[in-house]
């Protein structure tokens, strides 16, 4: 009963790889902003403290400090009222509240932030709402 057959070994060759389907994301247009590392969407609602080192979007709402040594950016839908400090931060949503920020803050068309702001960049669309202070210093 033959259950193997003897074939010859037919040397390795490389085969090429079958195309990829393309990623949900390879659709999207280029943004000049670095991808989120994490999501806190629409629907969600925290209150107390967020601590996050990489990056973060939020489109949800929060009630209390944002605090991280990545970028945060807050979506058209957010909602957030407390203190937030980050690297980095780029608002698209609404904040009551004060932004520290150690490299850049920009405040993007649509948005309201009633509050003040810290950062050595400042970056302020024209359709954007500021409600407060700003203190542009290098450290």
């Amino acid at each position: 009963m033959a259950m193997f057959t003897s074939r010859k070994q037919e040397p390795a060759t490389p085969t090429a790889e079958p195309p990829r389907a393309p990623s949900p994301d390879s659709n999207r247009a280029p943004s000049s902003t670095a991808q989120p590392g994490g999501l806190l969407s629409g629907g969600v609602s925290i209150k107390g403290s967020v601590k996050f080192r990489n990056a973060l979007l939020i489109d949800g709402e929060v009630e209390g400090e944002i605090d991280s040594t990545g970028a945060l950016t807050i979506g058209e839908h957010a909602r957030i009222r407390g203190t937030i400090r980050a690297k980095s931060v780029i608002v698209r949503g609404t904040i009551d509240g004060n932004i520290f920020a150690s490299e850049r803050c920009e405040l993007g068309a649509g948005c309201t932030l009633r509050g003040d702001i810290e950062a050595p960049r400042l970056v302020v669309d024209e359709n954007a709402t500021f409600l407060g202070s700003a203190k542009i210093a290098t450290k």
